[in-house]
């Protein structure tokens, strides 16, 4: 599913007119903590710095959430996404929430 829509977090386009607006878009995923990547980030706190393992877990996460989103716009016939946002949430102790949203809209040139 290869959709061609635009993504901004602006509220528009300068090379474009909003022509209609179709309403919120959103997509979202929950993903539970992996134990084994948990050990070892466990061990990677302990010298400070970044953990990658965590990294490349909301990296991909925030990928899937946005593809949703766009699959959800090309559903409803949009052109463009405007106003997008992330949000993450914790759902349980061991889960968490990526959600994305924004305003679908069909532009004119």
């Amino acid at each position: 599913m290869d959709y061609k829509i635009l993504i901004t977090t602006q509220d528009n386009f300068s090379e474009f007119k909003i022509e209609k607006t179709l309403g919120l878009v959103r997509g979202n995923t929950v993903r539970s903590r992996n134990i084994a990547r948990n050990l070892i980030a466990g061990f990677r706190t302990i010298f400070g710095g970044e953990i990658p393992e965590f990294t490349k877990a909301v990296a991909e996460s925030r990928e899937q959430a946005l593809d949703r989103m766009i699959e959800h716009a090309a559903e409803m016939g949009a052109d463009a996404v405007v106003a997008v946002r992330f949000i993450t949430a914790e759902v349980d102790t061991s889960c968490s929430e990526i959600m994305v949203y924004g305003t679908a809209v069909k532009l004119q040139k």
